[in-house]
């Protein structure tokens, strides 16, 4: 809708009144004390005579150059933010100057303002104006709304308009954020419960205000959801046998995902992988029944192997018969020693074989 000439005077005699009302009433306030500070008595008055002119001013020059509606807006390229040192989106959109300009007016009357009722005020503006942040925090300042030029303010002091300033603190501190136990159906169609750990903190404090209505909360949200996505795409023993792989493969999803939101993610460690109960025991049953089978292929290889030896020892001592008789002498050496009571002492067959055809040779004779 365009405005028209009677409307822009109305707007303007309404501004200059209210100006010229306001420094009125100040001036009557300050008339007591005209006798005992005259000079500053006299800046006053210099103020409040200056102040409805310098709206009507500002108004007038609005008013010189009205715009048609018909004439299409321009476009009117817009820096939005600056994510890093080499990566700055820029946006094109377009903007409709009448209201730019507009505004820009009454926000320079609204700074004027707030700039005399700081002089005004002074000393005790002083307590509101200076803030103050920790060496770990920085503050986005907005004017009327707008982000104001220059970045985040900090560490120490700053200075901040009334009225017209907001500021948000924001920390730079480091962060952890536990993710609670997630349901995750592997790839191999098991369930498991896989919890995390994430540490991120904010490396632009002004992206992280301006793009994100709440920085932290986003990252958490999105670093259960990675979670979720990451283990439902690897089977069971993937990840149970290579958690720093899925750890760092996480870490780079949430870092590009949150670098339009000021936030860098540092680190990624999955702490717990909760298999149910019957698993666990079928996976229990089927370790144990492959180490029995292992130690079974073990005994007969070794047995397999004496078996060789006892063969060749056998061959050994068939060639030397003394041998024999060496071998039955250190065995009775060696359970001498153990200090049994008992001791076995065996006979050789030969003897019996001996006597027993003594004994029928006697026989045959009678």
């Amino acid at each position: 809708m365009q405005s028209s000439g009677p409307m822009r005077a109305k707007e303007i005699c309404v501004i200059y009144m209210i100006s010229r009302k306001t420094c009125a009433s100040a001036v009557m306030a300050f008339r007591p004390y005209k006798s005992h500070s005259s000079r500053a008595a006299e800046l006053f008055c210099f103020i409040a005579l200056l102040l409805p002119a310098t709206s009507l001013s500002l108004c007038y020059q609005s008013f010189r150059c009205p715009r048609s509606v018909n004439t299409p807006s321009p476009c009117k390229t817009v820096k939005l933010a600056r994510y890093s040192e080499s990566t700055t989106v820029v946006v094109a959109e377009p903007v409709n100057e009448e209201a730019d300009s507009e505004s820009r007016t009454c926000g320079k009357i609204l700074v004027f303002l707030s700039w005399v009722l700081v002089c005004l005020t002074m000393p005790f503006s002083l307590f509101i104006c200076f803030k103050v942040v920790q060496e770990y925090e920085r503050a986005v300042i907005f004017r009327l709304g707008r982000l104001l030029s220059g970045g985040a303010k900090g560490p120490g002091i700053f200075f901040i308009l009334p009225c017209i300033d907001t500021y948000a603190r924001v920390d730079l501190r480091t962060r952890t954020y536990d993710i609670p136990p997630q349901e995750v159906l592997t790839k191999d169609s098991v369930t498991v419960s896989v919890d995390a750990v994430v540490y991120y903190r904010v490396h632009n404090a002004t992206i992280s205000i301006a793009n994100v209505e709440n920085a932290h909360h986003s990252t958490r949200l999105l670093a259960q959801t990675t979670l979720r996505n990451t283990m439902g795409t690897r089977p069971l023993h993937e990840i149970l046998s290579e958690r720093e792989t899925i750890s760092g493969s996480m870490q780079l999803s949430l870092d590009e995902a949150t670098e339009a939101w000021g936030i860098k993610v540092e680190r990624v460690e999955i702490k717990d992988v909760r298999l149910p109960v019957q698993l666990q025991r079928a996976m229990a049953a089927e370790a144990e029944a492959a180490r029995e089978a292992r130690a079974k292929v073990i005994a007969a290889e070794g047995e397999q192997k004496a078996s060789r030896a006892l063969r060749e020892a056998s061959e050994v001592i068939g060639d030397s018969p003394a041998a024999l008789q060496l071998r039955y002498l250190q065995t009775l050496n060696t359970i001498s020693a153990e200090k049994n009571s008992t001791i076995v002492f065996p006979l050789p067959i030969d003897m019996i074989t001996y006597f027993l055809r003594a004994k029928e040779d006697a026989q045959s004779n009678l």
